[in-house]
């Protein structure tokens, strides 16, 4: 027999990004929502309006979704801290005045304050999903001490609160007991891509030869460097391409560089639904993924290498040492040191293994590695269990 409505548990996620947007924020909640669906909770997502450019993806089954229309930058990014208030201001009363038992707030710690307000206010629990910590992010981008000084408050007061904190990592986790978070609240539920999307199965979107970049291009990954890599040995391969696929706030100056050095050779696609993307990384060389060393993100694991893995695709990881020895350790392809020499090198030894049949027979393994290690559904069922395991999940 069913249960009735009110025994069942009622969990409301609050997040700037949900799907449609294309993003690993966007797909991981996704995942987190269907997990708690399929666990018997009644959800709602409380996020925002998608920008023109999102592709039209369903909401999950059995999922309710509340839109609210948001400030974006000119990229349609919800990024900058006017974007943020945007969001998180009318978000106390959004919660206040909806039915639930238990809130998740996604990232940043601003978001995660309004849901532990509300929290305090609805006498409810909540749980922070942290897939980063902000504070590093805010000391990356070279903020100035009274802003970082406040975001380490904002996200230890955060941390603190929290019933429970999910983490993606190993890394994250340290972290975020630096910062205050007690480890014994703190869920490990990893991190993950779409393994239905992204899979050796899909067919190449293209049959000329070409090394793609998908996702943020910003700051922390600085993917000017592959552009840089790939004007050294442009001249010897004339057939071979680049292409950028997704948005950030370096994409002007990454069109400028790419016009500067190497001049047509250079595509940008804009944002592409998943399965697009699946499509071109699939029929590439192989998949770039950077991490710009030294600024405070060298713990994180790209979920770009996830998506290339599980399509069989060989990952060239250039950057911080966690990200690169996840691929050395796994077989995934290259890891290359930060610089436009040793990228342009990784990239001549991909050519010549795509040339060789190297890349076809190993595409199994990597997919296979992929669906054994990093499946998202499996992420979003740990997360959904650790959300309705604090025992505060039903009334």
């Amino acid at each position: 027999m069913s249960a009735n409505r009110s025994d069942r548990p009622t969990v409301v996620i609050a997040s700037r990004l949900f799907t449609p947007e294309v993003s690993a924020g966007a797909f991981r909640l996704g995942a987190l929502a269907r997990g708690l669906a399929a666990g018997g909770a009644e959800v709602t997502v409380v996020t925002t309006t998608p920008p023109p450019h999102a592709p039209p993806v369903a909401d999950p089954p059995g999922v309710g979704v509340s839109r609210w229309p948001v400030l974006r930058d000119r990229g349609g990014n919800v990024r900058g801290y006017i974007q943020y208030a945007s969001f998180d201001a009318p978000l106390l009363f959004r919660l206040l005045f909806r039915r639930w038992t238990t809130a998740v707030a996604e990232s940043p710690p601003t978001t995660g304050l309004v849901v532990a307000l509300a929290a305090a206010l609805r006498r409810r629990p909540f749980v922070y999903y942290a897939a980063d910590v902000w504070t590093d992010g805010v000391i990356a981008m070279g903020a100035a001490r009274p802003v970082i000084g406040l975001m380490r408050t904002m996200e230890r007061a955060v941390l603190r609160r929290a019933a429970a904190v999910l983490s993606i990592s190993d890394e994250v986790t340290e972290r975020l007991v630096s910062l205050g978070a007690d480890r014994g609240r703190i869920a490990l539920v990893g991190n993950g891509i779409d393994t239905d999307v992204f899979s050796p199965d899909v067919p190449p979107a293209a049959a000329d030869r070409y090394f793609v970049y998908t996702g943020t291009m910003s700051e922390w990954q600085r993917p000017d460097v592959f552009v840089r890599a790939f004007a050294l040995i442009a001249d010897e391969h004339p057939d071979l391409r680049l292409r950028f696929f997704g948005q950030g706030a370096v994409e002007a100056d990454l069109r400028a560089i790419a016009e500067e050095l190497v001049p047509g050779r250079v595509e940008f696609g804009g944002v592409v639904r998943p399965s697009e993307s699946a499509s071109w990384i699939r029929g590439a060389t192989a998949a770039l993924v950077s991490i710009a060393p030294g600024i405070g993100y060298d713990f994180a694991r790209p979920t770009k290498t996830y998506a290339a893995a599980a399509c069989g695709t060989p990952v060239l990881f250039a950057g911080a040492v966690t990200g690169g020895a996840l691929v050395a350790d796994a077989g995934l392809g290259e890891a290359a040191g930060f610089e436009p020499a040793a990228i342009a090198a990784a990239m001549t030894r991909l050519l010549d293994a795509a040339a060789s049949g190297e890349t076809e027979r190993r595409r199994p393994a990597r997919a296979s590695w992929a669906r054994d290690n990093v499946s998202l559904a499996a992420v979003g069922e740990r997360a959904a269990q650790a959300v309705l395991g604090t025992g505060t999940g039903r009334r």
